[in-house]
């Protein structure tokens, strides 16, 4: 028999029981399609017999798939506090559930209660940020390339700006600064060499077509020996001499002295706005501790001109970020780091990481082979290149697997660990206190699953 006549047709095929609780409107077209490939692989000799059973289970699959959220929770095990690849800084339930009446009624987002008319979005975050840096003004955009472009757009565009060469940056996802600044239509200025760059630098390079002397975060790398860079308290000095602009990308500014000696290498936002500089940009989900935005804080007259811009517009963000950074800000404002949980993880003592490490490996007693370990990490997200900070781990080895398997099998179940000196980690510097019973019962259903 031609098995092509056995294909069912689509309209019947999907009244199948198999199919009762599925949208008929995606059934259908899932189901045309694998009836569909069916057919082209009847007539290309790849199959010469239909199995009604296998095509429902493939339509179910393809069906499941589809509707699966993409995006899924998992627990961060590898230490590294803003992770990058794990959606950075987390956000606190209980803020989290502040902004969640905001995000499901009407608000006055553009809205002046006071005067009953039109308001300005950046009225709600600007207020609290003033009093926090001491800036004059400041406004949020999505994110701080967002911002370092729209900066450079407004002040720059065909006019110079002074950069030294140590400082010419590529960070993840090739978002090199010397092609952000051909794309604003500013023109760059390289000052110094890779590895020195002096005051002198900067003031030589200075005439009639510069507009800005610009500072850039050295993420995700640092220059060490022979080495000399500039500070940006002189930047200031000397732009503001020159009736320049002095700005500084900050990348990942954070507002607090962080410990472990880190603040040596890495002054706070609040320690740069001492010498009351023109610009400074940072992010709002590195250290900050809050969502993915661009913060711009500064001299008014210069985010006046910002505002002006046209680009702001495609730059803004929504009502839930400016929300939820409002609530992070007003936490650093009150003193509640606690609130803050990359923050809290940052800050959490080794003894209270030591504790909970016992705990998980009191739980894994006759289940697997564990060792607590006192080692290091880094807080990610090029914040504090090559600086590593103090931590806690608990290696996990079960049923005489190798490392990279046990990796595996546990990233499966969505539990994202680390390989350090061949020994698979656990590392509770980012480890939320509640998920070590999740643990528990990932590594005791896997180390079942022989």
């Amino acid at each position: 028999m031609n098995p092509l006549r056995e294909l069912p047709q689509v309209d019947k095929f999907i009244k199948n029981k198999e199919f009762e609780s599925y949208s008929q409107n995606l059934l259908s077209q899932i189901a045309k399609e694998v009836i569909t490939n069916t057919r082209n692989e009847i007539l290309s000799k790849q199959k010469d017999t239909i199995n009604i059973p296998e095509l429902i289970n493939e339509v179910k699959i393809k069906y499941e798939n589809l509707i699966t959220p993409s995006l899924q929770e998992v627990i961060n095990a590898t230490g590294v506090i803003v992770h990058t690849n794990l959606g950075r800084s987390l956000i606190n339930p209980d803020v989290f559930d502040k902004v969640k009446t905001i995000a499901t009624s009407y608000n006055n987002l553009e809205y002046d209660l006071e005067k009953g008319k039109r308001g300005e979005r950046y009225a709600h975050i600007s207020k609290v940020l003033k009093q926090l840096t001491g800036c004059e003004d400041a406004i949020v955009v999505n994110n701080n390339a967002s911002a370092v472009f729209l900066i450079l757009n407004t002040f720059a565009k065909n006019k110079e700006v002074i950069v030294s060469r140590g400082e010419l940056v590529e960070i993840g996802g090739s978002f090199r600064v010397p092609d952000v600044m051909a794309q604003s239509g500013a023109i760059l200025k390289e000052i110094g060499t890779t590895n020195k760059t002096h005051l002198a630098d900067y003031e030589n390079a200075i005439n009639e077509n510069s507009s800005m002397l610009m500072k850039v975060h050295k993420s995700n790398y640092s220059i060490e020996g022979f080495t000399s860079e500039v500070g940006f308290e002189d930047v200031i000095k000397t732009a503001q001499d020159k009736n320049l602009i002095d700005y500084y990308d900050m990348g990942s500014g954070h507002m607090v002295d962080l410990p472990y000696g880190l603040d040596m290498k890495e002054p706070s936002i609040l320690k740069y706005m001492e010498h009351k500089p023109s610009l400074m940009s940072f992010s709002g989900d590195k250290l900050l501790g809050s969502v993915q935005a661009g913060i711009i804080v500064g001299k008014k007259e210069l985010i006046d001109k910002l505002k002006k811009n046209q680009l702001l517009r495609m730059l803004r963000v929504d009502k839930i970020t400016l929300a939820l950074l409002e609530e992070n800000i007003k936490s650093l404002l009150l003193g509640n780091m606690d609130e803050i949980p990359t923050l809290k993880m940052l800050f959490t003592p080794i003894e209270i990481l030591e504790q909970r490490a016992k705990e998980l490996q009191g739980y894994l007693d006759n289940i697997c082979e564990t060792k607590i370990i006192q080692t290091q990490t880094v807080i990610g997200g090029g914040t504090t290149p090559n600086q590593k900070i103090p931590t806690v781990a608990l290696s996990i080895q079960f049923n005489n697997y190798k490392p990279n398997k046990i990796e595996k099998l546990l990233r499966a179940k969505n539990l994202v660990g680390r390989i350090e000196n061949e020994q698979f980690l656990l590392d509770f510097r980012t480890i939320n206190p509640n998920d070590i019973q999740k643990i528990e019962h990932i590594i005791k259903q896997t180390v079942g699953n022989k």
